[in-house]
């Protein structure tokens, strides 16, 4: 899925202009992006789970000519799926089928 097809779905699903999910996907990612930045965890419930960590500068070797390379520290972005995610790849279940799932579950325990 690319970011074309995730603004169709959205427009689709919020019945919203594309452009308006053109526009909320710009804010989503933006923040994603900024708290990333900020050195803060991005976590999406049941879904993912995004941080930054360091890694530390070493030597290397240049691929080419075999001379040695000092390799700057770097950020990298970590992923983690979610616990339903996960379920749902191992699983062959529909996400919206295990977040509804836990609706229904959260609605059982407040009615007691």
């Amino acid at each position: 899925m690319n970011r074309g097809h995730l603004i169709e779905k959205v427009a689709k699903k919020a019945k919203v202009s594309k452009i308006a999910a053109d526009q909320m996907l710009d804010i989503i990612f933006a923040e994603m992006a900024d708290a990333l930045k900020r050195g803060e965890k991005v976590i999406i419930k049941d879904l993912l789970t995004l941080s930054v960590s360091v890694r530390q500068s070493r030597n290397g070797r240049n691929p080419q000519t075999g001379e040695p390379i000092k390799i700057e520290e770097k950020k990298a972005i970590r992923a983690k799926a979610g616990k339903k995610l996960d379920t749902m790849l191992n699983r062959n279940r529909r996400f919206e089928d295990l977040l509804q799932e836990g609706l229904e579950t959260a609605d059982l325990k407040k009615s007691n």
